[in-house]
């Protein structure tokens, strides 16, 4: 960690696997609502979770964290651990009124390869993260700073946005939100995700030629 704190307190499970870089990069350039509409409308987070950082995408794998109200000793210590490709996903139980994440942690997180941050929960420094091209998704955003006391988990299970998040999950966001694949799911989901596109390419044809255009 950058910071000097006891994590003793930090509960951490690292045995998990990852889904698949090359389904998560068939995904990759579909937008949100259409993943999450090949997937029955399952696994789409909440509308109080938006983009932070305009213009950004994420896609990625799910590295879940737990985090006390307003703490993020938690979300230091899961950085130790993090690969590239991951996606910080942070249940900081929705509070609102202490930022959990800003541009000191972003920039750790860019170093090392992260994809992006979803937090339920509120982020700080908004223009230098969006300067640093690190796509954020947030409840709210605020000034206030945070504690370092812990308690918390990494590579548990949470829930975020109303989605339980299991640890190797794929999840991707964009202007319009969240949506999370389970790991086992995100070949069949881009699949389905290839067909749905091709028969909304389909629609939009006939509606063009409708009209003339």
């Amino acid at each position: 960690m950058f910071i000097t704190a006891n994590t003793d307190n930090i509960r951490i499970t690292t045995d998990w696997a990852r889904a698949s870089r090359e389904d998560i990069g068939r995904l990759a350039n579909h937008p949100a609502a259409l993943i999450g509409d090949a997937q029955e409308r399952m696994g789409v987070m909440t509308g109080t979770i938006r983009l932070a950082t305009p213009g950004l995408r994420l896609a990625g794998t799910v590295l879940p964290v737990l985090a006390r109200e307003g703490d993020n000793l938690a979300i230091h210590r899961a950085l130790d651990d993090a690969q590239p490709g991951d996606v910080l996903v942070i249940n900081a139980n929705g509070d609102t009124s202490r930022a959990v994440f800003g541009d000191i942690l972003g920039e750790i997180c860019v170093a090392k390869g992260i994809a992006g941050v979803v937090i339920d929960g509120a982020v700080r420094d908004v223009d230098e993260l969006t300067a640093m091209k690190l796509p954020v998704f947030a409840t709210a955003i605020t000034p206030a700073g945070p504690w370092k006391n812990g308690p918390g988990t990494i590579g548990k299970a949470v829930a975020c946005g109303h989605v339980v998040c299991h640890p190797g999950d794929a999840i991707f966001g964009d202007s319009d939100g969240v949506v999370v694949v389970p790991r086992a799911d995100v070949g069949a989901v881009a699949d389905a995700t290839d067909n749905q596109d091709r028969k909304e390419d389909a629609i939009r044809a006939d509606v063009r030629a409708a009209l003339g255009h």
